[in-house]
Order: structure tokens, then sequence, then C-alpha cells
């Protein structure tokens, strides 16, 4: 099931292990990002994440949130919750961090395969579709789906045997936590740019860029 007609909203899942470090990272990110990006129009989307087994009502962790600080944007009042069969069923997009969690998605909501990627998956199709620029239009959700389509039209064109997997950072050192992040960025901001077209601002590409390069 899709957004209503009367939600005009497209829907994004992130979906880790815990929902405290890797899914949390990206939906935090993800709506900075398109915030800095679109302004008020950001309300297009709506970005949610949760785990397959989730640490409920957790704040994200806080060596996660240290390397979520150090690319400008902070964790809120970020809580975890358990994935459910409803989350994906109601996702327009569905981006996992590892290719188990795609499974443990899809076994909850089988009609959902061909909105459903892991992130890093998504980002390498991205690079198969074609370059043209979209004509400019404020119907962000209609353009998002169509993304979406083509996403799982170019499956079939890539080949095979790539690591598409964020690792875990949980009980590793703040660094793995930091290379989880930047895993997650160099996968994410692509695929955000090609959702909203050519209305992206030199402030949401500059804010993001200045952090990493500056960590």
């Amino acid at each position: 099931m899709s957004a209503s007609l009367e939600d005009p909203s497209f829907r994004i899942l992130f979906v880790c292990t815990g929902n405290i470090c890797r899914s949390a990272f990206a939906q935090r990110l993800g709506r900075e990002w398109l915030r800095e990006a679109l302004g008020e129009k950001a309300d297009a989307f709506d970005i949610s994440s949760a785990g397959t087994r989730a640490v409920v009502g957790s704040a994200m962790h806080p060596d996660t949130a240290l390397a979520l600080r150090g690319i400008g944007v902070e964790a809120g009042e970020f809580r975890a919750r358990q994935l459910i069969a409803a989350h994906p069923a109601v996702s327009d997009l569905v981006l996992t961090m590892t290719q188990s969690h795609r499974r443990h998605v899809l076994g909850l909501a089988p009609r959902a395969l061909a909105r459903t990627f892991t992130l890093r998956e998504a980002a390498a199709l991205v690079d198969l579709l074609d370059e043209s620029p979209a004509e400019p239009s404020d119907d962000f959700a209609g353009r998002a789906r169509d993304l979406v389509a083509a996403l799982a039209d170019a499956r079939s064109r890539r080949e095979r045997g790539g690591d598409d997997d964020v690792p875990d950072p949980i009980n590793q050192a703040p660094e793995v936590h930091e290379y989880a992040g930047e895993l997650i960025v160099d996968a994410l901001l692509p695929l955000l740019r090609r959702l909203v077209g050519e209305r992206t601002t030199a402030s949401a590409e500059a804010a993001v860029q200045d952090a990493t390069a500056g960590g």
C-alpha cells in the first residue's frame, strides 16, 4: 500500500538491526539534507527507520551520534522502534543496511519487493540510470516514485557479487561507527540528489561535504 491521495508524501523507511546506529544515522541525515535542500517542501518526504531486533525506545548510540555530529547533524530526540509488517507495507522506498535485513523485510511484506533495496544497492543502481536532467517540478513524490520504478527495472542490468552491506558498528570502536556513517553518506546523498532532481541547494551539498572533508 502506497501513500493515499490525501497524503502526497513519499515515505522512505531505513532498516537495520537495533535501530540505534545505522538506520538511525540514515534517518537523521536524510531528514536534515532534505530540509536544507528543499526547505518547507521537504514535507513531501516522510523519513523513518526501524530495527529487526530494535532496542525499543532507546536513543541513538552515542558513538553513532558523535559520528553524525561530525557531519553537522544532531541526533535530536531519536528513539528506536521495532520493525513490523505495516512499516514496509506503507513505504514507497525501503532501504536496508544489509542483504539480511532486506530478506527480513520481504518476509514481513513480500509485496514490497520492487520497493525494497539495500542502501548501497540503490546507490549502485542510480549509477546505471540515464543521467538526463529531470524536468523542473514540485511533484517530488511523483518523481521519487518514478525513480523507484526505474531502480527496480535496473536490477537486471547490475552485475552480481558486490558488497551491499553496511557493517554493524555495535560494540565496536568509535572509528567503526564513523566508517559506517561514511558508507551511508556516500550511498545516501547521490540517491537523495536523484530523488529531488535539480532542486538541490548549494548549502545542502556544502554542509555535508565540508564536514566529512574536515573529519
